[in-house]
C-alpha cells in the first residue's frame, strides 16, 4: 500500500507531500488543475519513461518519492524483494529526473537501474488510464491477465523451461543437419589436414628447443671464442689463471693454518673453489668440442623448422600453436565422423523434449480453461451490476497450430455480448464508449479481486453518467475495501463513494502556476460535490443533493444537514 508521496518540481507541482490510506481515495478538481499529473508521477515512480519536459520550468531537476507499506505485500513482491535483498517493513522508491534527460532511481536508498525499477513498479502499482482498456484487446495482454488471475505463474515457468530445452536441442539438431550437407567435402579436407599435421609429429616444446639449437649453431664462432677465452682465464693460461692462483693461495693458507686453526674453514672454501674451477674448465672444453661444425645437423634443423613454419603459415597460426590446432581439427574430424550417430541421438532427445513440452503445455491449457470459466463468470456478474443486465463475457482458450512457444500452446480471447440476445463478439469490436469503460472496470475489478497492489484509475468512468456512474463508484468503493484504490474522476456519483476525498487546485499569481492539493472534510466534500453537480453557481439545492449522495455511500459517516465550507481544509503540503 502506498502510504506517502512526495513530489518536487514536477510539471506544475512545485512541492507536494501527501499521506494516503487504504480504501478508495478520489481526486477531483477543475479540468487542467493537475489531477492526471499525479498519475503521471506514479507512472514514473513505477518505471515509466521520463522526459525533460516533465521538470517544472526554471528547475534543474524533479524528484518523486513514494513510501510503500509491505505488511500485506503479495507473495510475488515478497519473493522479488528477497531476491534483491530489500527486506523490511516498508519500501521507499525514489526517482530523480535531470534537465539533461537522464534519470536515477533508488529502492530503500540503493541505486537501481531502470529495469529493476520497472519490475518493482509492476508489483507495487497497477495504473489504468482512460485508454488502458485498449491494451486488453490484444491477445497477449488477455493471456497474461488470465494467467495472473489464475495464479498460473508456476505452470507457466515449467512450460518456459520445457520450451527452452526443446529450443536448445532443436538449434543443435539444425546445426548438425546443416553440417551434414557439407559433410563429405569437409571430411576430405579434415582428413588431409589432420594427416599432414600428425605426420609432422610435433612435440610440446620442440619448436623452442629447435630454435635455440639453430641459434647456437649459427653463432658457433662467437660462442667458441668466448668459451676459449674463459677457459684460458680459468685454467689454461700458463702465466696466470684462476686455478693457479687458488692453488698458490691454498699453499699459503695450509702453512698458516698450522699456526692458527681458525683458518681451517677458509681452506675448505678455497679447496671447493679449486674443484669448481677444474669442473668449469672441463665443461668449457666439452662445450667447445660440441661447437665443431656439423653440417648434417644444421641441415636437419633447418629442414625441420622450415616444415613447421610452412604448416603454421598454412593454418594461420604461430608454430607453437600447431599442436593445439592439430587437436582441434582432430576433434572436429571425430565429431563429424560420428555426426550421423549424434544426429540420431539428438533427434531422439528432441522428440523427448517436445513430448515433455506438450505435457507441460497441456497442464497449463487445462488450468487456463478452468481459470477462464471462473474469470468469465466473475466479469459477467460485475457486468450485471454495471448497467449491462443480460450481458455476458466469455474467455476462450483455443489451441494454436504453430510450433511450441514459451507461453504454451494456447490463444486466449476475450468475447462479450453487452445486451441480451446478441451474440458474443471479440472485445475489440465493442464500439460504445460507455460499454468500453464499464467493461474495463468489470475486467479490472474481477481480475484484481485477489490483488493487494495499489490500483490507480485515471478517469476510467469517462463516457458514462447517471445511475451507471453511481454503480461504477460503488464497484470502485468495493474494490477499495479490499485494498487501496486511487481514482481521478469528474463524476460526483463516483466521487461521493470515496472513503477519502482530495481536491486538486491550480493556483497562479500571473507569473507562475502551481498545483495544490487539499484533503477535504465532510463539509468541504459537500461543497466540492455541489460544485461538480451545479457548476459555477453552487445552489442550496445542489448542496442538499450532495449531502444525499454522501449519505447514500455504503458505510458512510454521518453528514451534517447543513454546512458551510471551512477555510483551508487539511492541506498536506503545497
Amino acid at each position: 500500500m502506498l502510504t506517502a508521496l512526495q513530489i518536487r518540481d514536477f510539471a506544475i507541482i512545485d512541492r507536494l507531500e501527501l499521506e494516503l490510506y487504504r480504501g478508495l481515495t478520489v481526486l477531483t478538481g477543475e479540468t487542467g488543475a493537475g489531477k492526471s499529473i499525479l498519475v503521471d508521477a506514479l507512472q514514473l515512480l513505477a518505471g515509466g519513461r521520463p522526459g525533460p519536459e516533465m521538470i517544472r520550468h526554471g528547475a534543474e531537476r524533479a524528484e518523486i518519492c513514494g513510501t510503500f507499506d509491505l505488511a500485506d505485500a503479495p507473495e510475488a513482491l515478497g519473493r522479488w524483494l528477497q531476491a534483491q535483498a530489500l527486506g523490511g517493513e516498508e519500501l521507499i522508491v525514489r526517482r530523480v529526473l535531470s534537465a539533461d534527460g537522464r534519470s536515477r532511481a533508488w529502492l530503500n536508498g540503493q541505486a537501481v537501474p531502470a529495469q529493476l525499477l520497472r519490475e518493482a513498479g509492476n508489483l507495487l502499482i497497477d495504473i489504468h488510464g482512460q485508454h488502458e482498456f485498449q491494451s486488453l484487446t490484444r491477445s497477449a495482454c488477455q493471456r497474461e491477465l488470465l494467467d495472473e488471475y489464475g495464479r498460473l505463474e508456476p505452470l507457466l515457468a515449467e512450460v518456459g523451461g520445457a520450451y527452452r530445452q526443446w529450443q536448445e536441442r532443436r538449434s543443435r539438431s539444425l546445426e548438425l543437419e546443416s553440417a551434414a550437407r557439407d559433410r563429405e567435402a569437409r571430411l576430405e579436407l579434415l582428413r588431409y589436414q589432420v594427416g599432414e599435421l600428425e605426420a609432422l609429429m610435433l612435440q610440446p616444446g620442440e619448436v623452442e628447443r629447435l630454435s635455440e639449437e639453430r641459434s647456437r649453431l649459427l653463432n658457433r664462432g662467437r660462442l667458441a671464442q668466448a668459451a676459449q677465452a674463459a677457459l684460458m682465464q680459468l685454467y689454461q693460461d700458463e702465466q696466470a689463471n684462476a686455478h693457479l692462483g687458488v692453488s698458490r693461495a691454498l699453499q699459503a693458507l695450509r702453512a698458516a693454518a698450522a699456526l692458527d686453526a681458525q683458518l681451517a674453514p677458509v681452506i675448505t672454501l678455497a679447496e671447493e673453489a679449486e674443484v669448481r674451477i677444474r669442473e668449469a674448465a672441463r665443461e668449457l672444453e666439452r662445450y667447445g668440442e660440441s661447437l665443431e661444425l656439423d653440417t648434417a645437423r644444421q641441415n636437419e634443423l633447418e629442414s625441420r623448422l622450415a616444415a613447421i613454419e610452412e604448416l603454421a603459415r598454412k593454418h594461420r597460426v604461430s608454430p607453437p600453436e600447431l599442436i593445439a590446432r592439430t587437436e582441434h581439427l582432430a576433434a572436429e574430424l571425430a565429431s563429424l565422423e560420428r555426426a550421423e550417430v549424434d544426429l540420431a541421438a539428438l533427434k531422439q532427445e528432441l522428440r523427448a523434449a517436445l513430448e515433455r513440452y506438450r505435457r507441460q503445455a497441456q497442464s497449463l491449457s487445462d488450468a487456463r480453461r478452468s481459470a477462464a470459466r471462473s474469470l468469465a463468470e466473475a466479469i459477467t456478474a460485475h457486468m450485471q451490476s454495471l448497467g449491462m443486465s443480460g450481458g455476458r463475457f466469455e474467455v476462450t482458450v483455443a489451441a494454436r497450430a504453430d510450433e511450441p512457444a514459451p507461453y504454451g500452446d494456447d490463444e486466449v480471447g476475450f468475447q462479450v455480448s453487452a445486451n441480451p440476445g446478441q451474440p458474443v463478439r471479440a472485445l475489440a469490436k465493442v464500439a460504445s464508449g460507455g460499454e468500453l469503460s464499464r467493461l474495463s472496470l468489470a475486467v479490472e475489478v474481477a481480475s484484481s479481486a485477489r490483488e493487494t497492489r495499489c490500483m490507480v484509475f485515471d478517469e476510467v468512468d469517462a463516457g458514462i453518467g447517471g445511475a451507471v456512474a453511481e454503480i461504477v463508484g460503488r464497484e470502485l468503493r468495493s474494490l477499495g475495501e479490499r485494498g487501496q484504490v486511487l481514482c481521478v474522476t469528474h463524476l460526483p456519483q463516483v466521487a461521493s463513494q470515496g472513503h477519502h476525498h482530495l481536491r486538486v487546485s491550480k493556483l497562479t499569481d500571473g507569473r507562475t502556476t502551481r498545483t495544490s492539493l487539499t484533503e477535504l472534510s465532510a463539509p468541504e466534500r459537500i461543497e466540492e460535490l455541489a460544485r461538480m453537480l451545479g457548476g459555477i453557481d453552487v445552489t442550496a439545492k445542489a448542496r442538499e443533493h450532495a449531502r444525499e449522495m454522501l449519505r447514500g455511500a455504503p458505510g458512510a459517516p454521518a453528514v451534517p444537514k447543513s454546512s458551510r465550507p471551512s477555510r483551508g481544509g487539511a492541506a498536506r503540503r503545497q
